[in-house]
């Protein structure tokens, strides 16, 4: 634990496409709670994409490619170790890219060949290590931490946890989870339900902490994605949550725009609060309700928060 709480008090930080459009109230919460808590982010120079969607599907040894190159410039040109993806996304698709560099030489000559012709130095498995805005704060920081930070307690507040498909799968390309005491799990993910209850929140029952929102399909297949999130909406309900906590900026943006889309295709109105975990954490810390996004979220949550004495 302490070898990785110094390791991570200074971060290479990739915020990823999403989080510069529709995910910016998670980028300002990320960077206010690193702020608040003393963690340093370095954003990666001159980022791309990481190739999530399509460019994946279309030849996933580019997508290895351009992973790596957002990876090669935080070990090879800022000298960093460790980089830190908030977004799901990016987050698993790193994680890919650092598997198949390790385990399948295709990918290593692919992504050589183009590194080569882009002019910029390879990336070799192993440089650097990429973790979640999750474990950068429960390494760092911990429940303890927390909990000896508060000043708005988070009592009261009922959560469902929901971290989505990709932060949890394919289990091999995340061989630090499953790792036992003190790992996060793969088929039962607890670190932010740890932190949030830390800060003072009351976790509900949730089971569906890792279904799909139908986030990647949202524009081909609308219809769906409506279905899938409101089994979420519901279930989170039926669980008695006031808040569905988030960590990914496509399910976010996709559970609060899929139900409003709900209520008008299907007649289903809940009144679940659709918050990020950060943007929890900043205020449970202190932090204004607009220091940490919650006016760039699309559901409204400023009433709820005032009268849970955030704001």
């Amino acid at each position: 634990m302490s070898e990785k709480r110094e390791k991570y008090k200074e971060v290479a930080y990739y915020p990823g496409c999403a989080l510069e459009g529709s995910g910016h109230a998670y980028n300002r919460s990320t960077k206010a709670l690193g702020k608040k808590l003393g963690l340093k982010l370095k954003e990666v120079e001159n980022w791309n994409c990481c190739g999530a969607m399509e460019v994946k599907n279309i030849d996933p040894k580019i997508q290895t490619y351009l992973s790596s190159r957002v990876m090669s410039i935080a070990a090879n040109k800022m000298n960093m170790d460790v980089v830190m993806a908030p977004c799901n996304g990016c987050y698993h698709n790193l994680k890919k890219a650092e598997y198949d560099l390790a385990n399948d030489q295709k990918s290593v000559d692919v992504v050589d060949k183009i590194s080569k012709k882009a002019g910029h130095e390879t990336y070799k498995s192993g440089q650097v290590e990429t973790i979640h805005a999750l474990d950068w704060v429960k390494e760092t920081i911990g429940e303890e931490g927390l909990k000896e930070r508060v000043k708005n307690s988070l009592d009261g507040v009922k959560i469902a946890n929901y971290y989505g498909c990709m932060y949890t799968r394919p289990r091999h390309i995340f061989p630090e989870k499953d790792a036992g005491a003190g790992s996060e799990s793969t088929s039962k993910p607890h670190f932010m339900d740890d932190l949030l209850e830390a800060a003072g929140a009351e976790n509900v029952d949730f089971p569906l902490k890792t279904a799909c929102c139908g986030g990647a399909h949202t524009l081909s297949d609308c219809d769906t994605s409506t279905k899938l999130v409101a089994n979420i909406l519901q279930a989170a309900e039926a669980a008695g949550a006031e808040v569905i906590a988030t960590e990914c900026p496509t399910c976010h943006s996709g559970l609060e725009m899929h139900q409003i889309r709900a209520e008008k295709t299907m007649g289903l109105k809940t009144s679940v609060k659709i918050i990020y975990f950060t943007q929890l954490l900043g205020m449970a810390l202190g932090l204004k309700p607009k220091a940490v996004g919650l006016h760039e979220n699309i559901s409204d949550s400023f009433d709820f928060v005032k009268t849970k004495g955030l704001a």
